[in-house]
This record gives C-alpha cells, sequence and structure tokens, in this order.
C-alpha cells in the first residue's frame, strides 16, 4: 500500500495564496500520475488538478483555471498544488492522489483512476 504524504494548507483570507506539496515515498518505484482532489463539506469530492508523469501534461478544472498551478519535479513522484487568488468557495479538504502508469502524456480527471490517496489537508479561505 503506497501512503502519499501531503503537506501545506491552512487558513488564508480571499485573495491570498497558498501552496500544497504531496509526495510518494522514495522507495516506491514506478512512475505515477497525480492529483488534487477536493471535498467541501455536505459536497461530493470533486478534481482540481492533474499532472502525467511527463511534467508538461497538466489537466484543470475550469474553476481554478488561472489560478491553481500544478506543477512536479521532472523524474520524482512528488507534485505540488500552488494556489493564487484563493475564494471562499475553495474552502474544502484537499486530498493528493496518485495512479502507477506507463502512460507519460496523460492524467485521469476521474477519483475512481486513482489508487492511492493522502489523508487530506484543510485549506480555509476566510476572512
Amino acid at each position: 500500500q503506497v501512503q502519499l504524504v501531503e503537506s501545506g494548507g491552512g487558513l488564508v483570507q480571499p485573495g491570498g495564496s497558498l501552496r500544497l506539496s504531496c509526495a510518494i515515498p522514495e522507495r516506491t518505484t514506478g512512475n505515477y500520475a497525480m492529483a488534487w482532489f477536493r471535498q467541501a463539506p455536505g459536497k461530493e469530492r470533486e478534481f482540481v488538478a492533474a499532472s502525467g508523469w511527463n511534467i508538461y501534461y497538466t489537466y484543470y478544472a475550469d474553476s481554478v483555471k488561472g489560478r491553481f498551478t500544478i506543477s512536479r519535479e521532472h523524474g520524482k513522484n512528488s507534485v505540488h498544488l500552488q494556489m493564487n487568488s484563493l475564494k471562499p468557495e475553495d474552502t474544502a479538504v484537499y486530498y493528493c492522489a496518485a495512479y502507477s502508469t506507463t502512460v507519460s502524456n496523460y492524467a485521469s480527471t476521474t477519483s475512481r483512476a486513482y489508487e492511492y490517496w493522502g489523508q487530506g489537508t484543510q485549506v480555509t479561505v476566510s476572512s
């Protein structure tokens, strides 16, 4: 079982920024597509952003395009989510997710494709 390790999150005012990070333990071999999902109270989990293990292939939900940036270091199974211009509606628990793949230029945007999940980190946007 692969356990993803998340960091970041917290409380920020509207318009502020936060950075989330997630890593697969270094002893884990293989290549992984990685993504962020979020779940707000009373709502279903939704896709936020994803990256293939080829770092040039990224995908975003329409609600975060232009504000959030997913990035990863080439050749490493870790991912970051830079969140700028945060809004109260971005408040949620954010989950990192990953699945093993041989396809470098694609990452799924659906949660059922992801095998491994982090424990979640709270992001609260409030004045």
